[in-house]
């Protein structure tokens, strides 16, 4: 799971940083000043939801990685509990 996370993690920030060149470039083309930080933001912008589209497959990943976690967690939290009652299970 940690692999996935890195992996879209990584992955969102490569495209936040391609749109954000292409902005700069397209600027720079045109013979406009645009200030970097003004790229960024509409770089981020932009890549929020483009991003849920080119990498869904990824993020279907991760998302089933952490629901799994979760359940696991949730079970020994649980068995946890019931040891704590004095139950055995």
């Amino acid at each position: 799971m940690a692999r996935d996370v890195a992996l879209y993690s990584f992955a969102r920030l490569l495209l936040v940083v391609v749109i954000g060149a292409i902005i700069l470039g397209v600027a720079a083309l045109v013979g406009v000043t645009v200030p970097l930080l003004v790229a960024a933001i509409f770089a981020v912008l932009i890549a929020l939801p483009l991003s849920l589209l080119l990498f869904a497959k990824l993020r279907r990943r991760v998302n089933e990685g952490i629901a799994a976690f979760d359940a696991q967690r949730r079970a020994d939290q649980a068995d946890l509990r019931a040891k704590l009652r004095g139950e055995d299970r």
